[in-house]
């Protein structure tokens, strides 16, 4: 059963609106179908993608510091290339 929300659960735009080669936002980490359906899907669903974002982003990271300790050229996940991160869903904790 659906948790009743006061607010609904905006979205976690940052205005970058740029798509990975994946096709994954780099600034909210969202696919393109998240992104377009956004304002159909109820809170229950807007939240699981955002605790889909986070998983993304500490995967991201990991994966970064990863190649940073081996020194390595391995693809990142999503697309993603080298581009220094934000901390763009630090707030969502």
């Amino acid at each position: 059963m659906e948790q009743i929300e006061l607010f609904a659960i905006e979205s976690p735009c940052k205005g970058v609106c740029e798509n990975s080669a994946k096709g994954f936002c780099k600034g909210c980490l969202r696919s393109r179908d998240e992104r377009f359906h956004w304002f159909t899907l109820s809170n229950e669903e807007r939240f699981h993608i955002l605790e889909l974002c986070k998983q993304r982003r500490v995967r991201l990271l990991k994966a970064r510091q990863e190649r940073l300790d081996a020194q390595s050229d391995k693809a990142l996940p999503y697309g993603m290339e080298d581009e220094p991160a934000e901390d763009l869903l630090s707030g969502l904790n």
